[in-house]
């Protein structure tokens, strides 16, 4: 008897939202397709609800050959309103169903129902989210990470920026959770990192006429620089799998950069000894170079002195000695790398790899040669060992090097040939005749104000 009288109440007021509709009195309209949502929902009739919300979605369709242009522009922009309303009255009963399977179907109804409307284009994509949330805590995340893909929230010019840009995070997230690197950069490159140094207040402006109205981000949308965070940790996460460490110091040092967080020592100074170990296994080059000197001259760097003593001497020429230094930051290694989970084991070999380079480097400056002997020694390797450092580093080019295996001496100064010697030679002969002939005439000049003093 009640799915009767609910049945009777739905068509009449498919009667009344039909009437509306003919009149042209478009809040009537809506007002009808709510009241019929409404009472499904109410009746907790699930099934009658998605089948109405079809039913309602498709309800114009036939009657736009009847009319002429003008009226079919005004139903049009009727049944738009209609089906934005009748999407957003639906959502809001989406987190009150019984289960999660009604949950599901409702979601999918309305997915089904916007799929191709421009209007309720932020719908769907709120739609989906909420649906691909569901498939991720039932462990279902390569599905979940493929209905977030369909979505391309950038083409969404009514759509928030912070609520575009969580969008977007939300797929790189998943992306990561399935290891799927590729799609990830992908994803990641929508977003430009200095839309996060844009100023808020200066960017609220009053629409021109005709332009298209943002709507306001919900409010379980973070705010741009909790974006900005979210962004970095995501991208520190791609960039870990594959121990690109300069790039994972850079994402720290933008993460630093946040107000909130460089003004909180409890916030900065792990973040800090992040940037720190990044910059210890970074291989050398300028980028590197120029990123460990500024912080070094960082203010906040004098919380933690055992980490500035640490970065001091990579830019002290000065032989490291490994083990030394191994035993006194091994336990806040292990507790960062290993426990934190913040690298990959593989780190720790990275780290001597880098003592090892390092102490190349120093002695290349103060030997013009010296013996594979005597460089083992001061690199606490065996001769084996140091060969072979030695020799990447000259494959990779990073110091220019030629051994005498015979000989059992390494040389750092390069052979020049005759006529490099030669032309040499030319230079300074030219240089040594400039600085004669500047002392004569100098000599002459003293000697002629002389001789004028004398005179007068």
């Amino acid at each position: 008897m009640a799915s009767e009288n609910l049945d009777a109440k739905i068509e009449q007021l498919l009667n009344v939202e039909k009437q509306m509709w003919l009149a042209g009195e478009i809040a009537g309209t809506r007002k009808a397709a709510i009241d019929i949502l409404q009472l499904c929902f109410e009746a907790e009739a699930w099934k009658t609800l998605n089948d109405q919300i079809v039913v309602l979605s498709k309800r114009r369709g036939q009657l736009k050959q009847a009319v002429t242009a003008m009226v079919q522009q005004a139903v049009t922009a009727m049944v738009q309103q209609a089906v934005t309303a009748m999407v957003q009255q639906a959502m809001e009963y989406i987190d009150k169903t019984p289960d999660i399977e009604t949950r599901i179907e409702l979601i999918k109804t309305l997915i089904s129902v916007s799929a191709g409307k421009i209007y309720v284009e932020i719908e769907r994509a709120r739609l989906v989210k909420k649906l691909a949330k569901i498939k991720e805590e039932q462990g279902l995340i390569a599905e979940a990470a493929d209905l977030m893909q369909e979505i391309a929230v950038e083409t969404f010019g009514a759509m928030a920026k912070t609520e575009k840009i969580a969008f977007i995070l939300e797929q790189v997230r998943l992306c990561l959770d399935r290891q799927d690197y590729v799609r990830a950069q992908i994803l990641s490159r929508k977003i430009s990192p200095r839309v996060f140094d844009i100023d808020a207040s200066k960017e609220k402006k009053k629409p021109k006429e005709g332009d298209n109205m943002v709507e306001e981000a919900p409010a379980d949308i973070p705010s741009l620089l909790e974006l900005k965070r979210i962004y970095y940790e995501l991208m520190i996460r791609y960039y870990s799998h594959n121990n690109d460490y300069l790039e994972i110091c850079r994402c720290y040092k933008a993460i630093y950069e946040i107000p909130y967080v460089k003004e909180n020592p409890a916030e900065f100074i792990p973040i800090l000894k992040k940037i720190s170990w990044c910059l210890v296994l970074a291989p050398h080059d300028p980028l590197q170079s120029s990123l460990l000197n500024s912080t070094l001259e960082d203010k906040n760097l004098f919380e933690i002195p055992n980490f500035k003593l640490l970065l001091k001497q990579l830019v002290t020429m000065e032989v490291i000695q490994w083990t030394a230094l191994w035993e006194t930051y091994k336990t806040e290694f292990e507790n960062e790398i290993v426990s934190g989970k913040f690298l990959s084991e593989k780190a720790a070999e990275d780290l001597k790899q880098r003592i090892i380079e390092h102490n190349i480097l120093v002695v290349s400056k103060y030997y013009a040669r010296i013996t594979l002997t005597r460089l083992s020694q001061l690199l606490c390797l065996s001769l084996e060992e140091a060969e072979k450092h030695l020799s990447d580093m000259v494959v990779i080019k990073a110091l220019v090097a030629m051994i005498d295996r015979p000989m059992g001496i390494v040389c750092f100064q390069t052979s020049k040939y005759s006529n490099d010697i030669l032309n040499s030679w030319a230079a300074n002969l030219e240089k040594l005749l400039d600085l004669v002939e500047k002392s004569c005439h100098q000599i002459h000049k003293g000697t002629m104000v002389h001789k004028a003093a004398l005179k007068v």
